[in-house]
């Protein structure tokens, strides 16, 4: 009875194990971020909502130096491809077409409200993204990023453990 034991034990510990990483993945991912991954951990995984929120906060706010990083070292070495160069230029400009009033108009302010609404197509890839074309300070632009994370990330974390009430 024991081993049945020890063993059903280690398995939900296993299977809480491979949520936690689904749930981080997603946080990571450019498709949904956070906010894939917060809903995931808590309505489908059952997950502790606290546990969900800070494991997914933890892969969001890689997304900025990791993000930084590629985009840099991208331009570095590809710049002189044409086909690079067109590309990056064109997604430049429609990445200041769909940002550049709000956060040329309200600074950094304006990229971490920018990044805070829990919308698709606002998160930390596009806040890094305009944070890098307008050149913006690094550590200003990572600061006003994990702020608007972290606050979207609350919003997202509140929104799923009332939906997981109202739904359960």
């Amino acid at each position: 009875m024991a081993k049945f034991v020890f063993l059903f034990i280690k398995n939900q510990i296993s299977f809480m194990i491979l949520d936690l990483i689904i749930t981080f993945l997603f946080s990571i991912s450019p498709l949904g971020e956070g906010r894939v991954g917060i809903p995931y951990g808590i309505l489908e995984a059952e997950l502790d909502p606290i546990l969900t929120f800070l494991v997914s906060l933890g892969g969001n706010l890689m997304v900025f130096p990791l993000f930084s990083y590629v985009m840099k070292l991208s331009n570095k070495h590809l710049w002189k491809s044409r086909r690079y160069k067109k590309s990056a230029v064109y997604l430049t400009r429609k990445a200041k077409r769909g940002t550049q009033s709000n956060i040329r108009k309200y600074g950094i302010w304006g990229l971490m409200v920018f990044v805070m609404i829990p919308l698709p197509v606002t998160g930390a890839y596009s806040g890094t993204i305009a944070a890098f074309v307008m050149q913006m300070n690094y550590k200003k632009s990572f600061l006003a990023v994990s702020v608007g994370v972290t606050i979207a990330l609350l919003i997202t974390t509140v929104a799923s453990y009332y939906a997981k009430l109202g739904l359960g």
